[in-house]
């Protein structure tokens, strides 16, 4: 399993959200390419950048993320907004090394399929769950279909991984969702990645032990719940 920290974008600065609330922001950081150098001069061999902004429709942070991807050390995948084919073609073609997808990939399954087969291993789609149902739209629509449907659905395709981030958790450190992230890798044909809850190595080491591929890390790095050099030593790959 491999330990990925996440630089989620707003305002131009680094920040960490408590429960996926932008009302709930603990951590802003101003000088995200400076972050992004400590997590790798920490040993992390790859970087997960969101553009909340642009998630939100509130704008962009291109500028940084491209500043981030010239650094050059370490594998960094990318989203946020992207809602279209041009917009993840650009974005791999400007360094990154998988492009997130959202909101759209889940409303529009065919649109997902078709960039799938256009960039195979290169796309990465993030869910964010809540109680198992879909949150999309900077967590502000609430899809039919829960997580495991979705999962059983694109089972076929050649996805990097699928990303489900426990909305409900996030941010809390107060333990992950085991159950759902065990019963997403049970049904998933592809590499299934967490977010949401960790606080501990033992946090880590159970979502290892359920067969999750990697883990997106935020608060428990950025507070020292967790030690940086330790994560990034035990969970390389």
């Amino acid at each position: 399993m491999i330990a990925i920290p996440a630089i989620d974008l707003r305002e131009g600065a680094c920040v960490q959200l408590v429960g996926g609330s932008y009302a709930a922001e603990r951590v802003r950081m101003d000088d995200p390419i400076a972050v992004a150098r400590e997590w790798q001069h920490q040993g992390f061999a790859r970087l997960h950048v969101v553009d909340l902004d642009a998630a939100t429709g509130r704008g962009n942070n291109a500028a940084r993320i491209r500043a981030i991807m010239n650094e050059e050390t370490a594998e960094v995948q990318v989203g946020g907004g992207l809602r279209s084919s041009q917009q993840v073609a650009d974005v791999l073609q400007d360094g990154a090394r998988y492009a997130i997808v959202g909101t759209r990939a889940l409303e529009d399954l065919s649109w997902l399929a078709e960039l799938a087969d256009e960039h195979p291993g290169e796309i990465i789609l993030a869910a964010d769950v809540k109680e198992r149902r879909i949150v999309t739209r900077g967590w502000q629509r609430t899809l039919s279909r829960t997580i495991l449907d979705v999962t059983e659905e694109i089972s076929s395709l050649p996805l990097a991984a699928l990303l489900v981030t426990a909305v409900h958790k996030e941010g809390q450190m107060l333990g992950v969702d085991l159950p759902l992230m065990e019963d997403v890798v049970d049904t998933a044909a592809f590499p299934v990645f967490a977010a949401g809850g960790v606080g501990s190595m033992g946090d880590l080491w159970a979502l290892q032990d359920r067969g999750v591929a990697g883990v997106v890390i935020g608060m428990a790095l950025y507070t020292g719940a967790v030690d940086p050099r330790t994560v990034a030593e035990e969970f390389a790959e």
